[in-house]
């Protein structure tokens, strides 16, 4: 058996659409034989986790899959390994460079938070 590391795109759809188009890529661990039963098993788990429920607003949403876009197999699990990179091209790099200062102070004080609370 090897790990795969599999992108599965969703669509997001709001009431009947009428927004800027939203989608969902999640990167996912898929444990399989090969590549094909990885694949497989990644557009399973794509059209399983579809989903359609009312939002905060009674509006429809609809989280319909598109495919699985990328497949890498992992050859070793390792200390720092890069399993991911995508390139952005942002409007304007300080308030991109803020957000990014801002998740990592949120995941700095939940972990922080966490760590204590289990000590």
């Amino acid at each position: 058996m090897q790990w795969y590391l599999a992108k599965i795109t969703y669509r997001i759809i709001c009431g009947d659409g009428n927004h800027a188009a939203q989608f969902d890529e999640q990167l996912r661990l898929i444990l399989a034989e090969d590549t094909l039963h990885a694949f497989q098993k990644a557009r399973h788990l794509g059209e399983k986790e579809e989903d359609n429920f009312l939002n905060a607003r009674e509006k429809p949403v609809h989280w319909k899959f598109i495919d699985v876009s990328e497949l890498h197999q992992l050859d070793k699990l390792i200390d720092g390994a890069e399993m991911y990179s995508k390139i952005r091209e942002e409007d304007d790099a300080d308030i991109y460079i803020r957000i990014v200062h801002l998740k990592a102070k949120h995941l700095l004080e939940n972990s922080t938070r966490e760590t204590l609370h289990l000590n």
